[in-house]
């Protein structure tokens, strides 16, 4: 049986924190909070309905862009699997649930974003790499690449500052 599958929009409670496990993997925690409003048609005003809280875990590369990327007060458009977190402390066992998030970006309803590549992230989401940027251990540096492969189709003719070929 697979876990439940969570796709909304919620906003982010606090700046994500990144952190590095003892294998050098990159995770970012984010709190999140989805609301539902509800227009009031005694008042015509919107009104806040309850508020489901949860916190999201990214991996690898997703975390280091979520880091990057995303501050608190940002609303948000995510998806993810929804499971239950345990855990014992002081002899009295806790649970509450947590999001696996697979993919999350700001809401352009109420941000511009600038997107780039990410060469790292064309590894199927895997870095490695360290948020520094430095190579870990037995690995060599690569910069990116001063114009993008000739076979690229999102690529931009810097001449026109756009390509005329559709990306399919």
């Amino acid at each position: 049986m697979s876990l439940p599958t969570l796709t909304g929009v919620g906003r982010l409670t606090s700046d994500p924190e990144l952190r590095f496990t003892q294998s050098q993997r990159a995770v970012a925690s984010v709190t999140l909070a989805f609301n539902s409003r509800r227009l009031n048609k005694q008042t015509n005003e919107w009104e806040d309905g309850d508020t489901f809280f949860v916190r999201g875990t990214a991996w690898e590369r997703l975390a280091e862009n979520v880091a990057e990327t995303l501050a608190k007060g940002m609303e948000v458009l995510v998806t993810g699997d929804l499971r239950t977190e345990r855990w014992e402390k002081d002899g009295q066992k806790h649970e509450r649930p947590a999001l696996l998030i697979r993919s999350i970006a700001p809401n352009l309803a109420y941000a511009i974003a600038a997107v780039s590549k990410d060469a790292a992230g064309q590894q199927n989401g895997q870095s490695s790499q360290r948020a520094t940027g430095r190579p870990q251990q037995g690995q060599t540096q690569r910069s990116r690449p001063a114009s993008p492969p000739a076979d690229d189709p999102w690529a931009v003719d810097a001449a026109k500052g756009y390509s005329d070929e559709p990306p399919f």
